[in-house]
């Protein structure tokens, strides 16, 4: 029994939310599961960017399918010209027909929670402006300087919004240009 909490098994459940899992991995089909089939589901394409596939994956089922997606990945960074490893947070997805429901607030919490546990202070992702507030709401901030990140072609800015969020007590971003030592994620 919680302390405080009264031991009452008659009282009505709420219903239970749908388990964040970690994902083997996630493949194409996975995606096409929960986005559907098209050539650009992320809505990035028109940025012109190669992107690194991410190397631990989060997910929610419900029914059976896979309907939500978060994936890190840990990657190099200069921040303020110093070397700062990062947790990368990308393929973050969600079901048309399951959105609203708190399902990428979900998935992406599990995906940070795991993110701790890696050593980096700070966490990563690049977003449509479009979908900036939703990632504000989940606690992320706008990274205020411009981002370079590498290209198979050389070092390009980001077009797309850079956020970060702390992963541990007293984690600041530090001011400064910021360098992706790779391919963004």
């Amino acid at each position: 029994m919680m302390h405080g909490m009264p031991d009452d098994s008659t009282a009505p459940t709420a219903p239970t939310a749908p388990a964040v899992v970690r994902l083997d991995d996630f493949t194409g089909a996975d995606l096409t599961e929960i986005l559907g089939p098209g050539p650009d589901p992320f809505g990035v394409a028109a940025t012109g960017l190669t992107w690194l596939p991410k190397e631990e994956h989060f997910g929610i089922r419900l029914g059976g399918r896979l309907v939500a997606h978060a994936g890190l990945r840990r990657l190099p960074v200069d921040l303020g010209g110093t070397p700062t490893p990062v947790i990368g947070v990308g393929g973050v997805a969600v079901a048309s027909d399951v959105r609203g429901r708190g399902l990428a607030r979900r998935v992406v919490a599990a995906a940070l929670d795991h993110a701790r546990t890696m050593g980096p202070r700070h966490a990563l992702l690049f977003c449509r402006p479009a979908l900036l507030a939703l990632y504000q709401r989940l606690g992320w901030r706008e990274v205020p300087a411009e981002v370079r990140v590498e290209q198979p072609t050389g070092p390009v800015v980001m077009p797309l919004r850079t956020l970060w969020t702390p992963l541990h007590d007293g984690a600041t971003w530090p001011p400064g240009p910021v360098r992706l030592r790779s391919l963004p994620m």
